[in-house]
């Protein structure tokens, strides 16, 4: 697709999504049809732009990604056009990059399908079952006519998504391939990686309208519209939000949860707050909420944590001891942003924030990953909550520009009136364009009110 027509889509595509965030019941959103071009551009133009590059800065010159259908590569499917929910068959996509041309100039990426069928116009079929009936012997004689010096699959001891290959389908090729030809195979890790974590410029054009729709549902959420204190129970919040998302045909990719910390003899429990679900409680004036939250829409995430307090009658804003804990919070998050730099790794991060957040009093966790096209996605993981030492693997991969996070924290504070310490628990999505971390949509700077009255 042509500059000029992507630039006309892209745009179509934002008149329309605005009115949709912006209206209260968040109604406008797109069609399903509509949100098919919006995805199949921003996919055209990642393969056309985006892929060349990585490929070259990775140093690989063919990439192979192999599926069956109901049982898909997690790349691959990021690869698929918008009205292929599933791989067909086998499907095998070849990307090839034929190096310069006799004038010293970096020819298109081949894409080509050795498949059943053309995938849209994304990949040509290259494989014609009359002529040669078996699938593995044209994959390989494409292979042969080509000559590439690398042969990347997605194999990867440390990173899940981009170890989607199926032990079947790897041997199979392998044994189709022969001997002399298995040399040239190589793990595409850091290629794999580096096309699911990098945002282009279109997908950074839309990405932060779907984080404010993502907002305005937190924000009815903790309101009076969905909650009444005394008799509303975080069960309730948690299936109003997956009812809101079902209503406006979104998904959430995980299923929400609202708890509540209070002036009461029950202690913070961490394994409890991050390994398993809340209990049911009703909300009750004076309570702190928290709640845990993400879409999926054009197929980005957002993932987000906010808090709301409830206000007790008489009150007009929630206490300064909790606004305080709440700063420590966004203190924390000042910190942390802070150090990011391009081939820093995570680990060098994650400790260098928590340092300086403990020498300033800060009582730090910080566990932030990825996002985009999945929730917790591929690339720089900065931290875990039962890691808060480093992450082995996926904590040394490094900082690279373009790439979009959800910072992902929590500050403890000692709150004298309660007589214990709580956790203001923070996460927002950020854009790291190699030199700044910019959030996409701001962040929570108050709490969210919910009266009693």
């Amino acid at each position: 697709m042509t500059t000029k027509w992507t630039k006309l889509l892209v745009t179509f595509s934002l008149i329309w999504l605005q009115p949709a965030f912006a209206d209260k019941d968040n109604n406008g959103i797109l069609s399903l049809r509509d949100r098919a071009q919006v995805i199949d551009t921003h996919l055209d133009d990642r393969l056309e732009n985006l892929l060349p590059t990585l490929m070259r800065r990775e140093g690989i010159d063919m990439w192979i990604l192999i599926s069956r259908e109901y049982n898909e590569d997690p790349v691959l499917k990021t690869m698929l056009p918008a009205n292929w929910l599933s791989a067909r068959r086998r499907t095998i996509l070849v990307l090839f990059d034929p190096g310069k041309d006799e004038e010293g100039n970096f020819q298109a990426i081949e894409r080509l399908a050795v498949a059943r069928y053309n995938v849209d116009t994304m990949f040509r079929k290259s494989w014609d079952k009359e002529q040669q009936p078996n699938q593995w012997d044209s994959l390989v004689e494409l292979i042969k006519q080509k000559n590439p010096q690398k042969i990347a699959l997605n194999k990867s001891t440390t990173v899940a998504l981009a170890d989607g290959l199926t032990a079947t389908e790897y041997e199979e090729f392998k044994t189709a391939l022969g001997a002399n030809l298995q040399s040239k195979i190589v793990s595409s890790e850091p290629l794999a990686i580096a096309w699911l974590e990098t945002r282009s410029e279109q997908e950074m054009e839309v990405y932060p309208s779907i984080v404010k729709l993502s907002h305005n549902i937190v924000a009815q959420a903790f309101s009076n519209d969905v909650i009444t204190p005394g008799l509303t129970t975080t069960e309730d919040v948690v299936w109003w939000l997956r009812e809101k998302v079902a209503a406006l045909k979104l998904q959430t990719w995980f299923h929400p949860t609202v708890s509540i910390q209070r002036a009461s003899d029950e202690k913070f429990d961490q394994l409890q707050a991050f390994s398993k679900r809340p209990e049911l409680q009703t909300i009750m004036p004076g309570d702190l909420l928290h709640l845990d939250f993400g879409i999926t829409y054009l197929r980005l995430n957002t993932d987000q944590q906010q808090h709301a307090y409830v206000l007790k009658k008489g009150e007009k804003d929630a206490p300064e001891y909790l606004k305080k804990a709440l700063a420590n919070g966004n203190k924390l998050q000042d910190i942390f942003i802070a150090n990011f730099k391009e081939g820093r790794t995570g680990n060098e991060v994650l400790a260098m924030s928590r340092r300086q957040a403990i020498d300033q009093g800060i009582k730090p966790a910080i566990y932030t990953h990825p996002i985009g096209f999945h929730g917790h996605a591929a690339g720089t993981t900065l931290g875990m909550w039962d890691s808060q030492g480093g992450v082995p693997g996926e904590g040394d991969y490094p900082l690279h520009a373009n790439t979009a996070y959800s910072i992902e924290l929590n500050a403890a504070t000692f709150i004298p009136e309660w007589q214990k310490e709580i956790r203001i628990m923070l996460e927002e999505e950020a854009f790291f364009d190699g030199e700044k971390v910019e959030y996409l949509h701001g962040r929570q700077k108050q709490f969210h009110l919910i009266s009693s009255e």
